[in-house]
């Protein structure tokens, strides 16, 4: 067989294993897309009760907030106002970054200034009516998508803050890699990391990027007799857009992972732009040389610390893992919902607007729960701290008596 024929045959058979490939995880996202996923393991979980006295204090995580409605009738508000009138002072609400789409609060002179403005102040406004802490992060679009200029448009996304929110923390200041810390409450200490700083463009604050890490080892080193949150913007895990997965769409229009609008049909060819994101990465996605690098470094020093809590947005999904005895969060569904695949590590995922809320009890009781706009508002809720106990399999007592016999 000519060598010419036998690579026209093995286009082809390629070409129909990808296709067939593609549908078959067409018909698997269309059965899972937007519904919960919960691990087997936990499918019991409405069936755990919440603790009975209140929680000394609570922390609502909500990432990516940027395009909220600006008519005051925004789903995600209006569940967040709800969670702030029901917690009273005790508690904390932590943004975690992308506060602004799409690039951040823009000069004034700019054309894209007045509903940049529109959006921020419509959830400024939601957290000017909150008793408790409010924290913000920056995430990429904060610093316009990672450009060159961001530091200019993250300095003056704080510089609002300060004028309009004056009580709220903008952390860390000025854009620096952090960490930096709060006392919520006591036993309680939140840690911040800018983690847009090892991944951004042209200028930022001067700093060693190691030493940062150096400085969370100690600052969780002596605080092992508090409960932790580390709060920085992008995930340690995910099984969404940022951590390679992504939808049998996307390899058909791949165009459509920079623009949700950008249907051009690139069969086959369109696979290449998912493999090389999923490889080598954009600059906001895992696979980047900057965010792997960071991700590494921050993941040797979390790994050590088991039961602290790790949250973070970027992917606009909800979604929770449980590794190496740490807590991994990624709530970045404050106004946007994006795919997230099933399964995997995961112990729970969601495509659907919404944020995690983190309860605090006494007794170093911690609860996860996740909110939702809609009839049903919390679709899933686990005990972290202390470890769900497992229960031992019953053994028949004829069984039992085999075992003995045998040995």
């Amino acid at each position: 067989m000519p060598v010419t024929s036998l690579l026209l045959y093995l286009l082809a058979a390629t070409a129909v294993a990808l296709t067939l490939w593609l549908l078959r995880r067409f018909a698997e996202e269309r059965r899972y897309r937007r519904r919960p996923y919960v691990a087997p393991a936990h499918n019991d979980w409405s069936l755990l009760p919440l603790p009975a006295d209140a929680p000394q204090h609570r922390v609502a995580l909500l990432g990516d907030p940027g395009a909220v409605a600006t008519s005051g009738s925004d789903p995600i508000l209006n569940l967040l106002a709800d969670w702030q009138q029901e917690t009273g002072p005790a508690g904390t609400v932590i943004i975690l970054g992308d506060n602004i789409y799409p690039t951040g609060l823009p000069a004034p002179e700019h054309p894209g200034r007045a509903a940049a403005e529109a959006r921020f102040e419509a959830l400024l406004s939601t957290l000017r009516q909150f008793q408790g802490h409010v924290v913000l992060l920056s995430g990429n679009h904060d610093w316009n998508k990672g450009r060159p200029d961001g530091w200019e448009y993250l300095r003056r996304q704080e510089a609002y803050v300060r004028e309009h929110l004056p009580t709220a923390h903008y952390l860390p200041t000025d854009g620096a890699p952090g960490p930096v810390t709060l006392q919520l409450a006591d036993g309680l200490l939140l840690i911040v990391l800018n983690t847009q700083w090892w991944v951004q463009r042209g200028p930022r604050p001067a700093a060693d990027a190691k030493e940062p890490f150096r400085q969370l080892r100690q600052l969780l080193d002596a605080n092992r007799h508090q409960r932790v949150v580390v709060a920085g913007h992008h995930p340690l895990y995910s099984n969404a857009l940022h951590g390679g997965k992504f939808t049998a769409k996307q390899h058909v229009f791949p165009l459509t992972t920079v623009h949700k609008r950008a249907y051009v049909p690139l069969p086959f060819i369109g696979s290449l732009l998912p493999l090389y994101r999923k490889l080598f990465g954009a600059a906001e996605d895992m696979a980047h040389p900057r965010y792997r690098k960071m991700r590494r470094r921050l993941l040797r020093v979390l790994h050590d610390f088991p039961h602290v809590i790790y949250a973070a947005g970027h992917d606009h999904n909800l979604q929770y893992f449980q590794r190496y005895g740490g807590h991994y969060l990624v709530s970045g569904a404050g106004s946007k919902t994006a795919f997230v695949q099933k399964g995997g590590s995961a112990t729970f995922v969601h495509e659907h607007t919404g944020f995690f809320s983190l309860d605090f009890y006494a007794g170093q009781e911690t609860w996860l729960r996740t909110l939702e706009p809609g009839a049903a508002s919390e679709v899933f809720r686990l005990r972290l701290q202390p470890a769900q106990p497992t229960t031992p399999p019953v053994v028949p007592l004829p069984q039992q008596l085999g075992q003995l016999l045998s040995r």
